[in-house]
């Protein structure tokens, strides 16, 4: 059961409204919800003085109203929510052996090893307390025997929280648990299990491997493992997290910069596509060339985290515009998008129309059932490479 584990879960608290709060102290003990301020918006994220009316990220805009009309709505910024991110990735690298930055407001760290050198919930706390101190915004932990122990740990304890769940306390911290806390439960799942009767932890936990293969699959002992206070799934090293990417070699070098374009629109597309698959966001762009004399040049830029098409599509345009410098043929284009976390889009943090972004969610359902090469923009039929 993962013995001699020590993993730290370290979680931000309401981080969109905390990164608010931070720039305006009006806001302290405010109801706040970050989203769109229409009928048609989204909540990204809210206060816990907003919860407690009942609000919750992915609810629409206009029952949050509902709920609480007192709130203030923020449109929000993803670039400075990025800009946090990235700060508190930045302290949490130069003072631990190794993390996994599981989404842009969360990491995991394996502190296994260390703890004949550091008390690992003395070492959790003067990390907790340095972020806090350096960057004013709220973060809490929880330290575990494997990583959903240690989340579930953090969840129970925020906000503000700090919670260390040895290896004896593991069930006995579990079982009064609803099923609902586990991650990665959903609440289909949750209902299906709820009518049988399986409400806490305790009684899931009890349920007989073979019952829960035949009820959920494979995901029915994961889940039961889960149950059992079980996680063997390792910490990811952050910077070996993989990029999404790919490249065209011409069939004949060229320098039909239209051309180019519209390949680079294509293949944005493409991987932005996969992206959204895979539930990634990326804050990292990457383009390179190679000249017709075989001289490769790359040249990055770091963005707010996105996967939606057109703010990837205008920015591989624009590092296109500064790499093409010598008028000479090109042979090979390549598009990578790197820094990826786990997360998804609110579309009212960006300054694009509902219209754009309804478009996306229907062009990736055509692909979703008819294949990734289904439906493009029409600039980019018939490209002759």
């Amino acid at each position: 059961m993962n013995n001699d584990k020590h993993i730290i879960h370290m979680d931000q608290d309401a981080f969109f409204v905390s990164v608010e709060v931070r720039k305006n102290k009006n806001l302290i003990g405010k109801p706040v919800i970050i989203g769109g301020t229409s009928d048609r918006g989204v909540v990204a994220s809210c206060s816990y003085e907003a919860r407690k009316f009942g609000v919750h990220s992915a609810m629409s805009s206009r029952l949050a109203k509902r709920l609480c009309p007192d709130a203030i709505f923020i449109k929000g910024n993803m670039d400075e929510y990025s800009k946090a991110s990235h700060e508190i990735t930045a302290i949490i690298k130069d003072r631990v052996p190794l993390f996994e930055k599981a989404s842009i407001d969360e990491h995991y760290i394996d502190m296994t090893g260390m703890d004949r050198f550091h008390g690992c919930m003395k070492y959790a706390h003067e990390l907790r307390e340095t972020i806090i101190r350096e960057l004013h915004l709220p973060i809490s932990f929880g330290l575990s025997v494997n990583k959903t122990v240690a989340k579930m740990a953090t969840n129970e304890c925020k906000p503000g929280g700090e919670k260390n769940v040895e290896q004896l306390g593991v069930q006995p911290f579990l079982n009064p648990l609803s099923i609902k806390k586990i991650p990665g439960l959903g609440e289909k799942t949750f209902i299906k299990l709820s009518d049988m009767g399986i409400k806490k932890i305790y009684t899931l936990s009890q349920v007989h491997p073979d019952h829960m293969t035949a009820l959920l699959g494979k995901n029915g002992l994961s889940l039961l493992q889960k149950a059992k206070g079980i996680d063997h799934s390792l910490v990811i090293p952050y910077q070996e997290q993989k990029s999404i990417g790919t490249q065209c070699t011409f069939k004949s070098d060229s320098i039909d910069i239209a051309m180019i374009n519209n390949l680079l629109t294509s293949m944005v597309m493409d991987v932005a596509y996969q992206l959204r698959e895979k539930k990634k966001l990326a804050a990292c762009l990457t383009v390179t060339i190679r000249y017709s004399n075989f001289e490769d040049v790359t040249k990055q830029v770091t963005i707010p985290y996105t996967s939606l098409d057109w703010i990837l599509i205008a920015k591989a345009k624009d590092l296109f515009r500064q790499l093409y410098q010598k008028r000479m043929l090109i042979r090979l284009v390549g598009v990578r998008l790197s820094n990826l976390v786990t997360g998804f889009e609110q579309i009212d943090l960006y300054s694009a129309s509902n219209d754009q972004y309804n478009l996306v969610q229907a062009m990736d359902k055509i692909r979703q059932r008819f294949g990734e090469k289904a439906i493009t923009l029409a600039s980019t039929i018939n490209l002759e490479l």
